[in-house]
């Protein structure tokens, strides 16, 4: 007679392979699972820090339970426990308040389940779930851990509703997503994976609606990351700055001279440094009605506390903030720090009509042919990029960055020749 434990692992087996049959393109990701009994333990969690794997800790006889209630109760946990380590949703456990973190994880990973339509993975209360997250659909737009934790964040349900969201969607303990020195290789490890089923999908199931909510999660996870200081230096050119140059200064001959002469040095510190600051572009606002106020002047702190610092920033430089919709509403100069300073006192936004992003190109070339810019590097726009596009790059070969908010799950394709960048809106918030 088979033991407990034996019984168990034969559970898992049957629930993986049934995941095997309908999901082909996680195979490489179950085969990242592997399993652990813990007699006594009264849970089921995922061990994240283990290296180069994930190791499911299960208490034998809660497994038995599930399976006996339902079948398929094993089955779909053991789906909801793969897709957390698919989506990374230990990753961000000590960047986020906990509860919330928990609730937005276990809702996107139902969700996920949910759309599959998989014959096998019905439990009880689906009915109510689907109730709950197609009302957070609508409230939350795409249902990613990172939307839902937002909206969560921004609403602070009641203590009773959070009560009711767990008991719903919680499958699994979180316990163990706390941070560990070998979360790094293992994060690295499911990053590939991730990126490998987004591949398959996109190659081989089109776009089938059942996918989408798997879709845009992996999205979330494989996304690229960016350092807007480091995006800003791009528009950076060569100049002079009044300085001591360190770097070309001999102090042997300097404090030789002090100790032959007294007061007197062989060689004086060059007084100008040779440095690579932000001189010259400019700052497109898209003041269309879909571009909220706040955000926009989220956005400008945002860019203007990078450029205000004597790291990045020549003293007197050359920005012009275009505030724009279907025209050009108006063109602040910007010369220096105090001015940068007035404008995100006092101005006001202007516009909100309809987008059309070529005025803005036909305003800058006459700006360049007229004399306004030496040596204009780069043109950044901030926009939701819903408007019409230039159909050619700018002919004084400056280079042109489109700016999103990460708000929205699709990003309108933009013109080949421009660079697309989006911000997340923690990056905002900071």
């Amino acid at each position: 007679m088979e033991s407990v434990e034996e019984l168990a692992a034969k559970v898992w087996r049957l629930s993986r392979d049934k995941l095997l049959i309908h999901l082909r393109f996680l195979d490489v990701a179950l085969s990242s699972l592997e399993f652990q009994a813990k007699p006594g333990s009264k849970q089921i969690l995922c061990d994240m820090s283990a290296p180069n794997t994930a190791v499911i800790l299960y208490d034998p006889i809660v497994l038995l339970r599930l399976y006996r209630a339902n079948p398929n109760n094993v089955t779909r946990l053991h789906l909801h426990i793969l897709l957390h380590c698919i989506f990374g949703h230990s990753y961000k456990y000590d960047k986020v308040e906990q509860e919330l973190w928990n609730i937005a994880a276990d809702m996107a990973v139902e969700n996920t389940a949910l759309e599959l339509k998989i014959a096998g993975l019905e439990t009880e209360y689906d009915k109510e779930r689907k109730e709950i997250l197609a009302q957070w659909k609508a409230r939350a737009g795409a249902l990613t851990a990172d939307r839902i934790y937002r909206k969560l964040k921004e609403d602070r349900p009641k203590k009773e509703e959070m009560l009711a969201l767990g008991n719903l969607f919680c499958r699994d303990v979180h316990d163990r997503w706390k941070p560990a020195e070998l979360f790094a290789i293992t994060e690295a490890q499911w990053k590939k994976i991730s990126e490998r089923i987004r591949t398959e999908l996109k190659s081989f199931s089109g776009d089938k609606s059942d996918d989408k909510s798997l879709l845009q999660n992996l999205e979330e996870v494989v996304k690229e990351t960016y350092d807007y200081n480091d995006f800003l230096r791009k528009f950076s050119v060569s100049g002079e700055e009044m300085q001591i140059n360190d770097d070309e200064f001999d102090y042997v001959y300097y404090t030789y001279g002090l100790s032959l002469y007294g007061n007197l040095p062989l060689v004086e510190p060059l007084e100008y440094k040779d440095v690579n600051k932000i001189k010259e572009f400019i700052v497109a606002i898209d003041t269309s009605g879909s571009c909220r106020g706040s955000v926009v002047q989220a956005f400008l702190n945002k860019t203007y506390h990078i450029l205000k610092s004597s790291e990045n920033f020549f003293r007197k430089v050359n920005i012009h903030i275009l505030q724009c919709d279907s025209k050009v509403r108006r063109d602040t100069k910007i010369t220096n720090d105090e001015e940068f300073e007035r404008f995100m006192r006092e101005e006001k936004l202007e516009g909100f009509g309809s987008t059309d992003f070529r005025p803005v190109f036909d305003y800058v070339d006459k700006a360049v042919n007229n004399k306004e810019f030496e040596n204009l590097k780069g043109l950044i726009y901030f926009t939701d990029g819903y408007g019409v596009f230039p159909t050619q790059k700018p002919s004084h070969g400056y280079d042109t960055a489109f700016v999103f908010l990460e708000d929205n799950y699709e990003k309108p394709p933009i013109p080949p020749w421009a660079i697309k960048v989006v911000l997340p809106v923690e990056e905002l918030e900071e």
